[in-house]
């Protein structure tokens, strides 16, 4: 790229800035889009709090609702080890470590309980007591929050064993997380002053109207066999035991065995921290079996044609009760042709990410941290975790929620600061790494009102190398063109709710592209927790991860097609045709996957690939 390093340096101290744009959970149903009205400032903020307050308690739900789910598995664990003091003590320091939102655990099993953590109040003294006498009777128990005097937020929860009366575990909750929403969420959709003056000097520019259209040269992705990276098959030679597979189990540091039912004596063993070679060489050596082999990983670039097959639905614990977003852009079906390829790399331009999530493990790519280069692309805010789970969450692993991608890679970027902004530097730095390093998509849900040169000279440079960008386009529900979203080389994205209505808080325009959904979306949060966020920073790694399953599906496409892929598979809403609310509508991911699979005739293709090559070639000469 040839850079314009003339006024740079003004660029540079400018430091134009970059924010993030980023209910219990909206029924699934689909109505006509009706029109959009325009709302004056007291009830757009109306409507921003009430946005607010149901991100705030599908939060809360998420969180008892993944808690509860670890205490049944706990109880399970320690039934399977026969309710032995040893073994329960131990399972519960090590759910405790693993969840440090858990304050206090009381595991009980008739008169007989362990206990680990402290309770932090006279309040919740009083709590735990009456979760658990509720527990003892076989009911459940959910006290309303409380705050001790440091100001944190608590719950406390009794769950009872399913089958055995009297056991059970009782649980004080930190729930921080709640808080934590909130005070995010103010400053997402701009219910506060964000950044607060001083920090940093932000001025609104005249939008650059020049589109050029232009392409990269081609470079082809390959495709290759794969397999979880720390799971493996093993198939026995004889039944084996419980006590076995305890042994096992502690010996691979399982964090899940899953017994194939139509198959005698196979199990898959998934590992925390232990790669299938390593576990297939322990295997081998310390068992009898029969064989032992990766959990190999099909479909992702295949078919199903054989129309009988229903839509495939993942085991994740969160999803089919929290995550309506999914099936309403017909992912479920979308999978049967494609769930991604890991060579297929989606940088996140963001605020970094927690890089030992527990559903977020074997997905994420050795990233950068532009903001302190001598630190790790750590997530301290938040927002960019939760932006890295919805496109690539571990899927049927039995946790949390699913992502959209099964297999793409996730490259964390961290452009933005602890207090969620950055500067245009940043960002520029950001796109030319993730660009040099191998990123076929990138995802920015980050945006502000300012264009600058040296940002647009960053775009021109991925999108030059055959880069998809992406970006949300605010949520300040105005027609003012947002950037980077509203450059002619991004891909903008606005935010639908699950009635397939404009959200709110929406930003709108003639350069919006398509629309997801952006509304109370679960995904993964820092602590390796759950939360709900809405905004359009939400919508726009839908569309990242969709670009990401279309290059995996079909990898000679240019980020054109890719486009425009997108774009005219998308399903149209509002008025006829394209519009300032939807673009050319929501995407379906099974209706962009069928058309990329059928994008791949030389004679389809070639025009355009002759026109965008002549167009890159006049633009390095008109620099």
């Amino acid at each position: 790229m040839k850079k314009k390093w003339i006024g740079v340096f003004t660029v540079l101290v400018a430091a134009t800035l970059l924010i993030p744009t980023a209910p219990l959970f909206l029924p699934q149903g689909k109505k006509p889009a009706a029109p959009v009205k325009s709302l004056s400032a007291d009830q757009e903020k109306q409507h921003k709090l009430r946005t607010l307050n149901r991100d705030m308690e599908a939060t809360s739900f998420l969180c008892v609702s993944e808690c509860t789910k670890e205490f049944y598995k706990l109880m399970d664990t320690s039934q399977a080890g026969k309710a032995g003091k040893t073994v329960s003590s131990k399972s519960v320091t090590s759910m405790m470590d693993m969840h440090k939102h858990m304050s206090y655990i009381r595991l009980m099993n008739g008169e007989r309980s362990v206990q680990r953590g402290a309770i932090p109040s006279d309040s919740g003294k009083n709590e735990v007591e009456a979760a658990a006498a509720a527990v003892k009777q076989g009911k459940s128990y959910e006290s309303k929050p409380f705050v001790n005097k440091s100001g944190s937020r608590f719950i406390v929860l009794g769950v009872p064993h399913k089958k055995y009366r009297g056991m059970g575990v009782v649980g004080v909750i930190k729930q921080d997380i709640v808080t934590q929403v909130e005070r995010h969420q103010k400053r997402n959709l701009r219910l506060v002053p964000y950044p607060n003056e001083g920090n940093y000097r932000i001025e609104s520019v005249i939008p650059n109207t020049n589109r050029d259209t232009t392409v990269r040269t081609g470079e082809d992705n390959g495709n290759a066999s794969h397999y979880h990276v720390k799971d493996v098959v093993v198939h026995f030679a004889e039944k084996v035991t419980d006590e076995q597979l305890e042994k096992m189990k502690q010996s691979v540091n399982a964090v899940s065995v899953n017994q194939i039912n139509q198959i005698d004596n196979t199990y898959v063993f998934r590992s925390k921290n232990m790669e299938a070679k390593q576990m297939k060489e322990y295997f081998s050596r310390s068992w009898k079996t029969e064989y032992v082999e990766p959990h190999y990983l099909y479909m992702t670039n295949e078919t199903n044609n054989d129309g009988d097959s229903g839509d495939v639905i993942p085991n994740d614990a969160l999803y089919a009760k929290y995550q309506w977003n999914l099936p309403s852009i017909e992912t479920e079906k979308g999978w049967k042709l494609s769930r991604g390829n890991d060579q297929v790399i989606v940088a996140v331009l963001d605020t970094g990410v927690q890089l030992d999530h527990p559903d977020l493990q074997g997905k994420l790519l050795d990233g950068t941290n532009i903001v302190d280069s001598e630190a790790a692309p750590d997530d301290d805010v938040g927002h960019g975790t939760h932006v890295a789970g919805i496109i690539g969450a571990s899927v049927n692993n039995g946790e949390g929620v699913a992502g959209l991608s099964w297999y793409n890679k996730v490259m964390p970027v961290k452009v933005l600061d602890s207090s969620g902004a950055g500067s245009t530097y940043s960002v520029a730095q950001g796109l030319i790494w993730a660009t040099d390093h191998g990123a076929k998509v990138i995802n920015m849900s980050l945006g502000n009102y300012a264009q600058a040169d040296f940002l647009h000279d960053a775009i021109k440079y991925a999108y030059d190398h055959d880069v998809v960008l992406i970006a949300a386009s605010g949520n300040d529900n105005t027609d003012r063109p947002g950037y980077p979203a509203a450059y002619p080389e991004v891909f903008a994205v606005a935010a639908t709710d699950s009635a397939q209505k404009k959200a709110s808080f929406s930003n709108y325009g003639d350069y919006i592209d398509v629309a997801a959904p952006g509304d109370s979306i679960a995904s993964t949060y820092p602590g390796g927790q759950y939360a709900a966020l809405s905004g359009t920073s939400m919508a726009s790694p839908h569309v990242a991860a969709l670009a990401g399953l279309i290059r995996s599906v079909n990898p000679d496409l240019t980020n054109e097609e890719v486009m425009e892929i997108m774009r005219k598979s998308a399903v149209d809403l509002g008025d006829p045709g394209k519009d300032v609310y939807f673009g050319y509508g929501e995407i379906d991911i099974d209706r962009a996957l069928k058309a990329a699979m059928n994008f791949n005739t030389a004679l389809q293709t070639y025009p355009n690939k002759t026109k965008n090559r002549l167009n890159s070639i006049t633009r390095k000469y008109e620099k």
